[in-house]
């Protein structure tokens, strides 16, 4: 490849899950495409000096740290990207935004409407002296999806009038699955709502063009006390004899040797709501971590007035479309196998037919973020986006909270201006 001698030198600050999808996009990037600067995984931090520590080797990073704070203030970092969990987005963002850093940050954007506020104006001040961005909604960066909203922009479905989608897993459908941090409003700030509805709300606004305006909701957290985790990892987690925050081993298995103790979960299990985007548009969402069976099944599907688009996770490299223009003997839903050199983002990868994966979301997400910095030119989305979903979350909770009554969302730009 012919990148430029340009570096920009990323600092990730979490080594789990989203750590671990990080580090092979930064890995991988310029390995794939020509851009104009190359990224260099030059520090991880982690709050255990020994995973950190296996994580940089196994992973690819430069070196490791435990201090966060030292990564942000490093000379010699470029970019801070932020993999950990909700309740330390804000705090680690605006400092890096402050210190000049680039920031890429995990979704949802923040916590609370207010931290998330204060990202998003100071995201728009750090714009002013070159600074830039990003929150990391990847499935923006799934080929299929990205022609999806192509199919729109282009009226290919004409007038807009339904859109529904879904996002179910069941992970934590065992009752005995431990009280790991997605399920703390303190840590998460809430659970499949924020978890994995913030994706499905932020893609069909994105995929539309449109903005969510208003809502009805309903929420609920099937079960409501939990044991308390021994270990965690992503999405796995055990209850053993082991210490537990600070517990002992007799603590958490309980007075009698064997029954573990509990928490109580704070965040919701599953949302379900209806909602209003601009010019009127009907659409309907749901969230669940209860969906027994379905392990990551995201689908969204929009219907207009002169055909339909619709794109499953677990079939990333396909679209289903149907075109009400035909003739009536020809109508029907065909499947497009989006892997062609002309599909977004695949020119990079292998011949039409070899389908790509998961992890290829966040590779194009790297990017598109070190396209945008190194030309001067703001990525999207924005954090001001990711304040538009969070927006929308706020709006849900309250929704359910006084009885699935209709409330309105409030635009983003008014509230950063404001």
């Amino acid at each position: 490849m012919s990148t430029t001698d340009r570096e920009l030198r990323v600092g990730m600050v979490g080594y789990a899950f989203m750590g671990a999808a990080h580090s092979q996009a930064w890995r991988t990037v310029n390995r794939v495409f020509d851009l104009p600067a190359r990224a260099r995984m030059a520090l991880i931090c982690g709050r255990d000096t020994a995973k950190v520590a296996d994580a940089a080797g196994r992973l690819g990073w430069d070196a490791h740290t435990t201090d966060w704070r030292e990564l942000v203030a490093s000379d010699d970092i470029d970019v801070v990207d932020v993999c950990t969990p909700g309740d330390s987005h804000a705090e680690i963002a605006l400092a890096a935004l402050a210190a000049g850093k680039h920031v890429l940050c995990e979704k949802p954007l923040a916590n609370t409407i207010s931290e998330a506020r204060a990202m998003a104006a100071a995201a728009v001040t750090a714009q002013a002296a070159g600074v830039r961005s990003m929150c990391g909604f990847n499935y923006r960066r799934v080929p299929a999806v990205a022609m999806m909203r192509q199919l729109v922009a282009d009226g290919r479905l004409g007038v807009i009038r339904h859109v529904r989608a879904t996002y179910l897993q069941d992970w934590i459908v065992d009752p005995q699955f431990p009280l790991v941090w997605r399920l703390q409003r303190d840590r998460a700030g809430s659970g499949a709502l924020g978890d994995i509805g913030a994706h499905i709300i932020d893609l069909t606004q994105y995929v539309t063009g449109r903005r969510i305006t208003g809502v009805s909701a309903v929420t609920e957290t099937f079960v409501k006390e939990r044991p308390l985790p021994a270990g965690s990892s992503g999405l796995a987690a055990t209850v053993d004899g082991a210490a537990v925050d600070g517990l002992t081993a007799a603590d958490a298995n309980g007075a009698d040797g064997h029954r573990p103790a509990t928490g109580m979960v704070t965040v919701d299990d599953a949302a379900v709501f209806v909602a209003r985007l601009d010019g009127g548009v009907l659409a309907t969402y749901e969230a669940s971590r209860f969906a027994t069976g379905r392990k990551n099944a995201l689908r969204v599907e929009i219907n207009g007035s002169l055909g339909t688009v619709a794109f499953d996770l677990e079939r990333l490299n396909e679209l289903e479309f149907y075109d009400a223009t035909r003739p009536a003997a020809e109508q029907g839903f065909s499947r497009i196998l989006v892997t062609e050199g002309e599909h977004p983002y695949m020119s990079a990868w292998w011949p039409p037919g070899h389908i790509i994966g998961y992890e290829h979301s966040f590779t194009h997400q790297a990017r598109d973020f070190i396209e945008a910095v190194a030309t001067g030119v703001d990525p999207a989305p924005s954090f001001v986006d990711g304040l538009q979903v969070q927006l929308v979350l706020d709006a849900v909770t309250r929704s359910a909270e006084l009885g699935s009554s209709w409330t309105e969302v409030e635009p983003a730009l008014t509230t950063v201006a404001a």
